[in-house]
């Protein structure tokens, strides 16, 4: 049966309570709301179970609010007309009360003015909603640089990334959120931005992609549009590296104070190793790349104190990375033992996506192919233990598959934010990292690990993180009995990042052979 409160009008901030409902009875209240306005409520239920409707004046049914409800159920919907009702009815014996928290009229429904969290990008705005210009604002940015650098409390610091003057947007490509992000624009000021809090230890490199095309095809394919437009920041005082052909080809960086020193990276007056390239053609995988090999200063293939690194991805470790640089002072500082160091190419970016993430092929290639090449061309036989593999990204990922499918070949692996997250498409739904599963199902193998990871490197969207997955492995590595040293950085996935970490791991690495 129904018990109809007719009399009793529900508007914003109002309550009724119902009175004990038998099983089926229905209490009906009118509800004093206008077309278009934004309503939310609460049913609080006392005792019982109850269904929650909004019927139309006639009795028509509009929506169910809330379905066999107990404790608390909150709901919101937006009023087509008026004569609205609600209708709780019970579906057990017992009490509930229905109140309407909120009722916004369509005039009162606007965002509030944004918090704007840079201190000085609030005073632009301030300055602007006052008449006022960007002029002398971009003047002080022209001779300061960009990013600008705030103090952000709790040590933190406030970054603002700043592009002038574009028509529809901008991208910032490599944001410390660990994605590309869409930089706001100030109003309809010529100054678009972003800001994001970061750690005092910050290190990375960016570029800004304005007026990116938004074209028909894929997510990805519309997504990598932004690649069309993507340069160094004008405004930035740091470009890498200097000597770029052109912008396009070039990052912009940042260093706060507190980032960690880069150990051998400035170039000086100590002996240099020689290089030589030797193209190798490959039986097992059917291709032909280049190996570029290097040798120490005084160089002695049967010092025993030898050490063997083989690389990835061998130009970006010849030039962003300046590994041979790196080595030659470390060396001859005394802090690493010689070093014999191998870079091997990638060929192209297809070659590269199917040979390093976990191929079994391409790690026999490594030690069937590679080792003994480097062997005959050194007259170095240097053992399992004091070889490393080492690379970054899906680098980092080969360093570690192949090391474990040849422990006697490759007794050390070092990954900077290795691709952990990859697995084989045959890999089940509940095994989606694919190392870890195998280092936590199979036997222990004579292999030690050094992995970095990035915290700007978080799991975002439906992506996992690279920072997670690897602070996961390095915890299944422990676990297993595994030696392991890992470090994490205040950056991203970057080889401004790398070309320190590769060093630091070397010294974290070695002293443990």
């Amino acid at each position: 049966m129904d018990r109809p409160l007719a009399s009793a009008r529900l508007a914003g901030g109002g309550r009724v309570d119902l009175p004990e409902m038998p099983v089926g009875s229905s209490a009906i209240l009118a509800l004093d709301a206008h077309p278009g306005d934004y309503v939310r409520g609460q049913l609080k239920v006392k005792a019982g179970r109850f269904d929650l409707d909004l019927i139309f004046a006639d009795g028509r049914h509009l929506r169910r609010l809330a379905s066999d409800a107990e404790g608390v159920a909150t709901f919101q919907f937006m009023v087509p007309q008026t004569g609205l009702r609600l209708v709780a009815t019970a579906r057990a014996a017992g009490m509930a009360s229905l109140e309407i928290t909120m009722r916004l009229a369509p005039g009162q429904q606007t965002a509030p003015a944004s918090s704007l969290m840079s201190p000085r990008m609030a005073a632009l705005s301030a300055e602007i909603a006052r008449g006022g210009t960007t002029q002398t604002f971009w003047e002080e940015v022209r001779q300061r640089g960009t990013p600008l650098v705030e103090p952000g409390g709790d040590g933190d610091v406030i970054l603002t990334f700043l592009a002038r003057g574009a028509r529809t947007n901008v991208r910032l490509v490599g944001a410390p959120s660990g994605d590309h992000e869409w930089l706001q624009r100030l109003g309809d000021s010529d100054v678009w931005f972003e800001s994001f809090r970061v750690p005092p230890d910050t290190r990375l490199s960016y570029k800004l992609a304005p007026d990116v095309p938004d074209l028909p095809g894929s997510r990805r394919e519309r997504r990598m549009a932004l690649l069309a437009t993507a340069a160094a920041d004008p405004l930035n005082h740091a470009p890498w590296p200097a000597d770029a052909p052109d912008a396009y080809n070039q990052d912009s960086t940042l260093e706060l104070p507190g980032a960690p020193v880069q150990p051998g990276l400035t170039p000086r007056n100590v002996p240099h190793g020689a290089l030589s390239e030797v193209r190798i053609a490959s039986r097992r995988l059917g291709n032909t790349r280049t190996i570029t090999i290097y040798t120490p200063p005084g160089f002695d293939p049967k010092d025993p104190r030898n050490v063997l690194l083989i690389v990835f991805d061998a130009r970006a470790y010849l030039t962003k990375v300046p590994t041979p640089t790196i080595l030659d002072n470390l060396i001859a500082e005394g802090r690493l033992p010689p070093v014999v160091a191998v870079f091997v190419s990638e060929i192209d970016p297809p070659t590269r996506s199917r040979e390093l993430p976990g191929n079994d092929a391409f790690a026999d290639y490594m030690a069937g192919e590679v080792l003994p090449l480097v062997r005959s061309r050194t007259g170095a036989n240097i053992p399992a233990v004091r070889t490393i593999l080492a690379g970054s990204s899906y680098g980092g990922l080969a360093a570690a598959t192949v090391a474990l499918r040849h422990p006697d070949r490759f007794g050390n692996a070092i990954a900077l934010s290795g691709s952990f997250w990859w697995h084989p498409d045959s890999a089940p739904a509940d095994a989606p990292e694919h190392v870890a599963e195998q280092v936590a199902t199979e036997p222990v193998r004579a292999v030690r690990f050094h992995l970095t990871a990035g915290l700007f490197e978080a799991a975002h969207e439906d992506t996992p993180g690279i920072l997670e997955t690897s602070r996961h492995l390095r915890d299944v590595l422990r676990a297993k009995g595994y030696d392991v040293s890992y470090l994490e950085y205040a950056g991203g996935h970057d080889y401004l990042v790398w070309r320190g970490a590769l060093a630091d791991a070397l010294l974290a690495l070695l002293p443990r052979l």
